[in-house]
């Protein structure tokens, strides 16, 4: 029985244990942005995509050993882990890059329409029929977005603008990752095996861009290179499996009501670590953008009763 199937029997409500956890857990996906942005100071971007998913691979990998999860089992997900990896590796690539020309909180605030674009693909491809709560919910994000792009004031250089387009681009890739694994066997893979196929293939993805990027270092030096372990020691391969832990016993929609706090804290620690400008504009985009998650994650009246 994978890790999908044996939560949708054992998911309770959210209890004060697991809303700590995704405090935590919202804080660690925030503050990773400011990493991102620390680590390009020392390593070009693609470096830093590569490292970061090899290095967080080995250790999901040495976790699922040691768990005893199986892996190799022939269970058709091969096709679309490999698909999942290949939108999953430019999603990265994109972050990084990205951050090269905009701020974290900029770019954190674009990576974050994710849900909006994940409930269209839904729509259009899954059959899940959008309500007219989730369209006002869609509608909010869009103005949050429009005010990020019309803020010129935190715009932190001239190509923050091409750095902005790139982040939303990642969203998007974000959301296309995650309908391919609720539209195919992935949706019934146990969680590690299908981060595996995400690091694993993303590595290998970004691995033939690296010439592109100029030279691996730009400057070596102890704080980018602490960064870029953050990300993939902590962020990546603890907080990603603490998450599939919590999925797979507390019920999604009470976890996913937490989700607007992960923009809120890129765009805070992005201020309070590097100093980036604040703006009423980012603020009030901020609002808008986490008004429409909370009504897009909604639960339904007759399931929040049931």
């Amino acid at each position: 029985m994978s890790a999908a199937q044996a939560g949708v029997r054992s998911r309770a409500a959210v209890d004060a244990f697991a809303a700590a956890i995704m405090l935590l857990l919202t804080f660690s996906w925030g503050l990773n942005g400011v990493a991102a942005k620390l680590a390009n100071q020392g390593f070009n971007p693609i470096f830093v995509s590569v490292v970061r998913a090899t290095l967080a691979a080995v250790l999901v990998f040495l976790w699922c050993r040691w768990r005893g999860i199986q892996l190799f089992n022939r269970d058709g997900t091969l096709l679309p882990g490999i698909a999942a990896g290949v939108l999953f590796g430019v999603e990265f690539v994109l972050i990084f890059v990205g951050l090269d020309y905009t701020s974290v909180a900029r770019s954190a605030l674009m990576v974050n329409t994710m849900p909006f674009w994940a409930l269209i693909g839904a729509h259009f491809l899954l059959g899940e029929r959008m309500s007219a709560t989730k369209v006002a919910g869609l509608a909010l994000a869009f103005l949050g977005v429009v005010l990020v792009f019309s803020d010129q004031l935190s715009v932190p250089g001239p190509d923050a603008l091409f750095g902005d387009v790139l982040s939303m681009g990642a969203g998007l890739l974000w959301a296309a990752t995650t309908i391919v694994i609720r539209r195919t066997r992935l949706a019934d893979a146990g969680a590690e095996k299908v981060l595996l196929y995400q690091l694993v293939v993303g590595a290998l993805i970004a691995l033939p861009l690296l010439p592109l990027a100029g030279p691996p270092v730009r400057e070596f030096a102890l704080v980018p290179t602490a960064a870029l372990l953050f990300q993939a020691v902590y962020v990546v391969a603890f907080t990603y499996v603490l998450w599939f832990w919590l999925v797979t016993r507390y019920a999604a929609a009470g976890l996913s009501s937490f989700t607007f706090l992960t923009p809120a804290f890129g765009v805070l620690c992005g201020s309070l670590f590097l100093g980036e400008p604040l703006t009423p504009r980012i603020f009030l985009a901020l609002a808008l953008i986490a008004a429409g998650l909370t009504v897009v994650n909604r639960p339904p009246r007759a399931a929040a009763r049931s």
